[in-house]
């Protein structure tokens, strides 16, 4: 696994550094995912969690980015996602046979809108969804959260995949 990442600038504005710092850490979830089979991307490693599988982690972070900015932030339809659902407890893991292939396109499609709609906002604008803190969170906090959650499961992913073929390395 050789990876081609970079940092973002060492001297940039606040939105460039967030965008960037969070956009590092997706695609440490990406590039950790590389060469995987569909047999080795729902390899469970770790007994105690079940649902750590490399596939489980990016449908999770998919879910995860449509939460905080499209659900939380924009006011947006929880009832797509998974993770607002009340029929299994971490049913935004499950992957439901969907290959790795698709689930990092949705991933990525799902970033790509998670930018778009950080693009149009301004840091100091709250979320918008009635039920869940309305106009207690800023966009700032949103994306501070998602660089740690992202960073968090990075370094999960990190670890199933050293599990499962003894592949490393973080940068």
């Amino acid at each position: 696994m050789a990876p081609s990442l970079e940092r973002p600038p060492f001297q940039a504005d606040e939105r460039t550094a967030l965008i960037g710092w969070l956009d590092l850490q997706r695609q440490i979830l990406r590039w950790k995912c590389e060469g995987l089979s569909e047999e080795d991307a729902r390899r469970s490693v770790v007994p105690t969690s079940p649902a750590m599988t490399m596939a489980g982690l990016i449908s999770h972070m998919r879910w995860v980015e449509h939460t905080w900015l499209e659900v939380l932030f924009l006011g947006g339809d929880e009832t797509v996602n998974p993770a607002f659902g009340e029929s299994e407890e971490d049913d935004d893991w499950r992957t439901d046979g969907v290959p790795l292939e698709q689930l990092l396109v949705d991933y990525e499609s799902q970033c790509a809108r998670s930018n778009e709609i950080v693009a149009t906002a301004c840091l100091d604008d709250t979320g918008r969804h009635p039920k869940y803190g309305d106009g207690e969170i800023d966009l700032r906090w949103m994306l501070i959260h998602l660089i740690e959650e992202t960073g968090r499961h990075a370094g999960h992913a990190d670890i199933v995949r050293e599990l499962i073929d003894g592949s490393k390395g973080y940068y």
